[in-house]
């Protein structure tokens, strides 16, 4: 029957009202923003400035705060596009393992003779023996250092390729290694990047993998894509070498296992180091900005507990000899080592203001680039035209409102009325729900809401038809009505499922504009079956209670 059972008014009604609730603090847009940036600020600082307090009082604490954030083509900002270098983690990973296999080489040096590294193409060891009778014996050495690969497509085979010809042994990743290598680079390049943007406070930045080595971040709302390339592009690889020898020549021969870098502060000088570093940046567990004895800018350091306790040793074996702090391969001091250093923590200081002190302490909380990144796109979106994609869309969903709710109302009188107060809410409710979200809105997804607006009828249009085939059949007003809402519930469903699967392909297969759209055409489809169905049926079923009409012309 028609009636609607007392519990279910209120439940319809109350999502309405939680949908105006969570709507309502986008007319307050500037406000909450503030409110919420304060809240975030006082979390990250562990306290709360003045002016934080002021305007996190802006907004009442108790009240919902979340907001559709805007996307860059609505608020303007910095987009980028960088490829990865994946193979400078090949060329990594050697030289990590050079230590490794020299050591275990030399432990059997009676059976395989001397050992020394020699040149090899970029991302391969080699390595020479003084006894090339027994080359199996060195292979197998190599072969017992190791490991499965560590994913679904390379399980059960090995990460390292070997082989041997002559005197010389060969070591470089395998395919399936390298295969895996490329995939964590890129996944562990995204999660650098959105720790050093989320250091900052930036909000809602769109941090997303595009093809095999590309990285697409848009940040909506920074000033400009330099800032941005500034703050994600520096790789900030920190690492402590032991100091072969220092030069003025630049064109120096480090030798094998060694390598010529720039001072950061001495223009001219050179430092030829150790290519393995005693520790790294990945072993830090602090990073903060402050300044030295003679107040310049600085950054102060610690070590985790593994990380403390081999600096500690090398320091304490090594009193009286330099060791470089390197930063993306310029030495910024070259320290004498006075005493053992077994606290865990120091400090970096140089040629640095106070802002590049503070950013060089976020990218190292953040953790180092694992590779170099080239930016193939850069585009800086201005807040004007922002704006003006804002009142483009805001004008044209007015529009196809205006023009939506004057037919109804001329095609169907009073409940044209209420198709069009169910419109007004199915988009309130899309707010609402992208509100809770945290969802991005973008110009597309105006496009999606515009369109839903225009389909969202489309339901009471199917139901006011069929109440007037039944009205025509002679039926009476409740039972007309009733089965009107009864007759179309199937091809309200049907065609709301197919724009749901097409709105999903969307969703997975498309980019960041496409998903935009297909958001808000997924949320939309939802709340306008609610609207249609439940809200329309709702409203009709209160007119009839009041008014109890006669008869009804539609």
């Amino acid at each position: 029957m028609l009636d609607i059972p007392f519990w279910k008014r209120l439940l319809i009604l109350g999502l309405v009202a939680l949908g105006l609730l969570y709507a309502m603090p986008n007319l307050f847009y500037s406000r909450v923003e503030q409110h919420n940036d304060a809240v975030t600020a006082a979390e990250r600082n562990g306290f709360e400035s003045q002016e934080d307090a002021a305007a996190r009082a802006g907004w009442p604490d108790w009240l919902p705060s979340g907001l559709v954030n805007l996307g860059l083509d609505l608020r303007g900002g910095a987009h980028l596009l960088g490829e990865v270098h994946v193979r400078d983690v090949y060329k990594a990973r050697m030289d990590a393992l050079w230590p490794e296999l020299r050591d275990a080489l030399a432990a059997q040096r009676d059976v395989v003779g001397a050992v020394r590294r020699v040149q090899a193409p970029e991302g391969q060891l080699a390595v020479e023996i003084g006894n090339p009778d027994q080359m199996a014996k060195a292979v197998e050495i190599a072969r017992g250092l190791a490991v499965p690969v560590t994913s679904l497509t390379g399980a059960g085979q090995s990460d390292l390729a070997i082989s041997a010809s002559g005197n010389r042994l060969t070591v470089q990743l395998s395919d399936a290694e390298k295969a895996a290598t490329d995939d964590r680079t890129v996944q562990q390049s995204l999660e650098i990047i959105r720790r050093r943007i989320d250091e900052v406070g930036t909000r809602e930045p769109t941090i997303m993998r595009q093809g095999k080595d590309r990285i697409l971040i848009q940040v909506p709302g920074i000033g400009s894509a330099e800032e941005l390339k500034q703050l994600i592009g520096t790789t900030a690889k920190l690492t402590f070498n032991p100091v072969v020898s220092r030069t003025a020549d630049a064109n120096a021969r480090p030798g094998t296992g060694n390598v010529l870098l720039p001072s950061m502060d001495e223009p001219g000088v050179y430092y030829v180091i150790e290519e393995s570093p005693v520790v790294t940046g990945e072993d830090l567990t602090d990073a903060r900005p402050s300044f030295d004895q003679n107040g310049a800018p600085a950054v102060d350091f610690r070590f985790g507990p593994s990380g403390a306790k081999r600096f500690g040793a090398y320091t304490s074996a090594n009193i009286g000899q330099p060791f470089a702090i390197v930063l993306d391969n310029q030495v910024i001091s070259a320290p004498v080592i006075r005493q053992a250093i077994t606290t865990g923590s120091g400090q970096i200081s140089g040629a640095m203001n106070v802002d590049e002190s503070t950013r060089l302490a976020v990218l190292l909380r953040a953790g180092a680039l694992p590779a170099e990144m080239t930016f193939l796109e850069e585009r800086t979106i201005g807040p004007e035209l922002g704006q003006d994609s804002i009142d483009a869309g805001r004008l044209s969903s007015i529009i196809a409102t205006v023009a939506v709710v004057a037919y109804m109302v001329a095609s169907y009188g009073l409940f044209g009325v209420f198709a069009s107060i169910a419109v007004i809410v199915n988009v309130i409710l899309i707010l609402s729900v992208m509100s809770m979200m945290g969802a991005t809105l973008t110009l597309p997804g105006i496009a999606g809401i515009v369109l839903t607006v225009g389909t969202a009828v489309d339901a009471n249009v199917i139901i006011y038809e069929r109440i007037r085939e039944e009205l025509r059949a002679g039926k009476r007003i409740v039972k007309a009505i009733d089965d009107g809402f009864s007759e179309a519930m199937s091809a309200i469903i049907d065609a709301n499922v197919t724009s749901f699967i097409a709105a999903a392909v969307m969703f997975f297969l498309g980019s960041g504009p496409v998903k935009g759209f297909a958001v808000t055409l997924t949320i939309g489809l939802v709340t306008s079956v609610f609207t249609a169905i439940y809200l329309t049926r709702l409203m009709i079923v209160f007119w009839l209670e009041w008014r109890k009409p006669k008869e009804l012309i539609l």
